[in-house]
């Protein structure tokens, strides 16, 4: 068998490690001497019904290496969720350029559309093999332990929280931070690694795998400034009450949606405003501030953990080995394996393709206000070597002289 050529894309939100699953495809295609050329689409799926594709084949290992360690979506991304015809569309294309295999690394959504082009290529007998490459900050894959792009987005959940805790020992006051998950609350929960000392924060946490009731958080950060002097919130984007409808849309006057009709979460700073308000009026607390991290969890450069470099590449590479040396189309699965170490497994497409994954019962607390140390031991292996930690004072305390 010659000239077999491959197109890979990348899709969704981008990540700090996303170009290294991008440099695994291409090297470890480059291996196979029977590849005549490695494609890539730009801005995704959308650059392949455009015929918008560049040659990666051309580019040298030295910069490709450089291109990994870069965060980002090298390629370029896209928003698109591809119907049926869209699929087709794409399919189209393949055909036309004599693609034997398509690549896309992606979310739930991406994974989806690998599945809708594999059963279009089968039900015209068109041999192509298609194979879904993980990648989510959100972390909620089906079938996977963990996603590429999580423990980097988390790794910087977490040192931002140790340093906002910091910040607030020392100018105590209510502190409030907004952190990206629509129906996740894997990355809201990372801030918990934040803590080394009993009485740091975040003293609470809220995700959307439990249903937000204003008052009970009110009851909740009046009881940890009672408790600590202060306290340091970390709330989901995607918290809702019983009916399942967003905090954000329940406070706010006006709403934006965005394509989809989804309410728009990411990008504004108006839940932890709203939220910072109700405990202003309610509460009748004057030093009270909020922050939402917003884009800068996805791609924050130098705040990468060495585990999920390496992981993210690997599952570039085994999603080439899985499609030359397998028999059918799938998706790449990261499985644990013991204390710590991982496996990779060709799963059926069905089993990701457009499903979430929510946190596991086990991680949250049975107040429903933080996680639990199941949590952090599933999480601390995945954020990697090197975690800057604070200290304290010990400050041995001097008697006083004056009488007052």
């Amino acid at each position: 068998m010659s000239g077999v050529k491959i197109l890979v894309a990348q899709g969704g939100g981008p990540t700090a490690v996303i170009n290294q699953s991008l440099v695994g495809v291409v090297l470890e295609s480059r291996r196979f001497g029977h590849v005549e050329r490695v494609y890539g689409a730009r801005h995704g799926v959308r650059g392949i019904i455009n015929e918008d594709l560049v040659d990666l084949t051309q580019e040298t290992v030295h910069n490709l290496e450089r291109v990994a360690a870069t965060p980002a979506s090298a390629l370029g991304s896209t928003r698109d969720k591809p119907d049926l015809k869209y699929c087709q569309q794409i399919f189209e294309v393949l055909r036309a350029h004599g693609i034997g295999y398509f690549f896309y690394i992606g979310g739930n959504d991406s994974s989806d559309t690998v599945r809708i082009v594999s059963e279009e290529a089968a039900k015209t007998g068109y041999a192509l093999r298609c194979v879904h490459i993980p990648k989510t900050i959100d972390n909620d894959l089906m079938g996977n332990d963990h996603t590429p792009g999580f423990p980097s987005a988390a790794r910087f959940v977490a040192q931002a929280f140790a340093g906002a805790n910091l910040d607030n020992a020392a100018l105590p006051g209510i502190y409030v931070a907004v952190v990206m998950g629509r129906h996740a609350g894997f990355l809201t929960a990372a801030s918990a690694l934040a803590r080394k000392f009993p009485d740091d924060g975040p003293h609470l946490v809220y995700l959307p795998e439990r249903t937000f009731v204003l008052d009970k958080f009110l009851a909740d950060v009046k009881a940890a400034q009672a408790r600590h002097g202060r306290c340091v919130v970390a709330v989901s984007e995607g918290i809702h009450d019983a009916s399942g409808t967003p905090i954000l849309a329940q406070l706010a006057k006006t709403i934006e949606r965005d394509a989809h009709g989804n309410v728009q979460l990411s990008g504004s700073g108006a839940l932890a405003d709203l939220l910072c308000e109700e405990i202003k009026s309610k509460l009748g607390i004057k030093r009270v501030r909020g922050d939402t991290f917003g884009y800068l969890q996805r791609s924050f450069l130098g705040c990468v953990s060495d585990v999920d470099q390496r992981e993210a590449r690997e599952v570039g590479e085994k999603a080439v080995q899985f499609a030359m040396w397998g028999e059918r189309s799938g998706s790449v699965a990261i499985q644990r394996v013991g204390d710590y170490a991982v496996g990779y497994e060709l799963v059926p497409l069905e089993t990701v393709a457009a499903k979430t994954r929510v946190m596991d019962d086990a991680f949250i607390n049975a107040e429903g206000n933080g996680v639990t140390d199941a949590f952090a031991q599933y999480l601390r292996p995945l954020l990697g070597s090197g975690l800057p930690e604070a200290a304290r004072l010990r400050a041995a305390p001097v008697q006083k002289v004056l009488k007052r």
